[in-house]
């Protein structure tokens, strides 16, 4: 763990935060393929109903972890201050307080999703061929919640610790045991949309048993005792002060993108499966801005508890100019060759064509990301997470919903027009960040 520590804290700035980004951007790999593999191998052995129906379902379960994954930042960032501060005692109470807190979220959730799984659908304007099965997916992916959960907190810790490694060691056990069974569960059983959800969940179960293990077996650079999971209120109030805005924003945002994809379910068949290919595909184009955002979480909240500010800003910096080569062949690749990504996931040509439409309209959104998520980043390091809650807000439903809606009502429309309230978007973002980083640099650099 010293190790870690003076990597974070001392000497050059790239190797390590490259080092620290490459197994997060692997993990995150993982989980777009461990999400994008149900829709693939449903896609090659199902129908259009059934693509649109993992489509929509996973769409609804990505909405649930993301506002999760907002949550747990509140314990990277704590973890990560208190070791940039050499404070274990403090460290020690997080995690007693982080096991509190996501035990009860958990339990919430798992009931309340299942139980809703039907309104659910139907609020989202599933196509009527497809309902049925999207409704069946949600359940028994609900029902799993508590593994999306646990996986997600036990995550958040390792990154607080500088530990992007045992989060990549956990997804690819979930991805193995995911692909296995999708292919025997819908390959060879043909369950279905069905099949792809049982597989889901099996996969979650078995990582976080793997990632309980691991712990148990390894132990954490700091003891925890029975003290730490007893008064821990104070504990849990920073956790969820930090991370309910992030999990807000994130919530907000993907809600915001299943409204859009209610709209277009009004469409047809062929244009709701198109947009769930679409946002499947975004993680992986995404993924090098979206592996330095968390990085950038970890690493300046280290560099923040040990009282290095101008360190944690170059650091914003190195993790731009890496993310703004790769959004720029992302920009170029989706608008050129959108239809050879969405032959991935479909064999319907029309659906092929309809995702390549929908995939030249947000292009240009590629191009502002990098910025935009690696001053996410900084900013969750320093801890203001409520202006990244309102960021998402503001850029959600005050730009892409509004504009989709319009766009959508207009007699010349067709997705490719929809598609381009995605960047128009991400341009309000981008102004936002730029205007409050150097507010809060110029305050913070004063310090």
């Amino acid at each position: 763990m010293q190790k870690t520590e003076n990597t974070f804290l001392e000497g050059r700035i790239f190797p390590p935060l490259v080092k620290f980004a490459i197994p997060l951007l692997l993990s995150i790999l993982l989980q777009a393929l461990y999400g994008a593999v149900d829709l693939i191998i449903v896609g090659k052995f199902g129908s259009t109903s059934s693509v649109s129906a993992v489509s929509n379902g996973s769409q609804i379960m990505h909405a649930v972890t993301s506002a999760i994954i907002g949550l747990t930042v509140g314990v990277t960032v704590l973890i990560g201050r208190y070791v940039g501060s050499k404070d274990d005692e403090r460290a020690a109470a997080t995690v007693g307080a982080m096991v509190r807190v996501f035990s009860v979220i958990a339990i919430i959730l798992t009931v309340l999703l299942t139980a809703l799984s039907e309104q659910i659908a139907l609020v989202m304007r599933v196509p009527e061929e497809a309902m049925e099965k999207t409704v069946v997916y949600l359940r028994i992916c609900s029902a799993g919640t508590v593994f999306i959960v646990a996986f997600n907190a036990i995550s958040g810790l390792f990154r607080g610790l500088g530990n992007s490694k045992s989060p990549l060691l956990f997804i690819t056990v979930a991805c193995g045991i995911n692909v296995v069974l999708d292919l025997v569960l819908v390959g060879v059983f043909k369950m279905d949309a069905a099949g792809a959800a049982i597989a889901t969940v099996f996969s979650q179960a078995g990582s976080v048993a793997f990632s309980l293990w691991k712990i148990k077996k390894d132990g954490l650079p700091f003891k925890v005792t029975k003290k730490h999971y007893a008064k821990t209120g104070g504990y849990q109030k920073k956790i969820l002060k930090t991370g309910t805005p992030l999990a807000a924003q994130e919530l907000l945002i993907s809600i915001s993108f299943l409204i859009i994809m209610s709209i277009i379910n009004n469409i047809g068949l062929v244009a709701s499966a198109s947009i769930g290919i679409a946002q499947k595909l975004f993680l992986f184009l995404a993924i090098v801005p979206i592996s330095f955002m968390s990085a950038l979480s970890a690493f300046v909240a280290q560099n923040i508890g040990a009282g290095q500010e101008k360190r944690a800003i170059k650091s914003v910096g190195i993790a731009m100019g890496v993310s703004l080569v790769f959004g720029l062949c992302m920009a170029v690749l989706t608008y050129f060759r959108g239809d050879m990504l969405a032959a991935i996931f479909e064999n319907n040509s029309e659906v092929i064509a309809a995702t390549h439409l929908y995939l030249k309209g947000v292009s240009l959104e590629y191009l502002m990301l990098p910025v935009i998520f690696c001053f996410l980043g900084y900013f969750n390091g320093i801890g203001q997470t409520t202006f990244v809650f309102l960021e998402g807000f503001v850029s959600s439903f005050i730009f892409r919903i509004p504009v989709s809606y319009y766009i959508s009502r207009q007699p010349w429309a067709n997705l490719f027009h929809i598609g381009l309230a995605v960047p128009i978007s991400a341009a309000s973002s981008l102004i936002m960040c730029l205007t409050y980083f150097f507010m809060v640099r110029k305050k913070r650099l004063r310090l």
